[in-house]
């Protein structure tokens, strides 16, 4: 199937590094239709106006993983902070999770979930030792 969204479409909301040409953004609506085009088979969404937003907004997440949003900076001391939240999928970021809410079957939020689960067990971690130098302080 055809993309439903051309470049022009998703640099509407998200901004593009400038370095970054055109036809390579392609790659990123290509891989937001394989999931829309699911959302339409699997989800049975048929409003094509739905399912291009579904694929605009995707688009937008999969370019925000590969460039990732500046979220502040400051001038006088040099410092820049990134949009970028700590989750899997497509919570990842705003573009993703708008996604979400666009998809009304919720076959991207059950797609989502499925991977998860294929990630296997929950994952801890402990510190042995002094966790802190002033733990490490204290302790000489």
């Amino acid at each position: 199937m055809s993309n439903r969204v051309t470049v022009t479409e998703v640099k509407q909301i998200i901004d593009v590094d400038s370095t970054i040409v055109d036809a390579n953004l392609e790659v990123f609506i290509i891989a937001a239709n394989l999931l829309t085009t699911r959302c339409s088979t699997l989800g049975g969404l048929t409003d094509a106006t739905q399912l291009k937003e579904i694929e605009r907004w995707l688009s937008a997440h999969f370019i925000a993983i590969r460039d990732v949003r500046v979220a502040s900076e400051k001038a006088s001391v040099m410092s820049q902070s990134f949009q970028y939240k700590v989750d899997l999928n497509l919570n990842q970021t705003q573009y993703g999770q708008q996604a979400l809410l666009l998809d009304t079957s919720g076959t991207l939020a059950s797609l989502q979930s499925q991977a998860k689960g294929a990630a296997g067990g929950v994952a801890s971690f402990k510190a042995f030792g002094p966790v802190s130098d002033q733990e490490v302080t204290d302790s000489v």
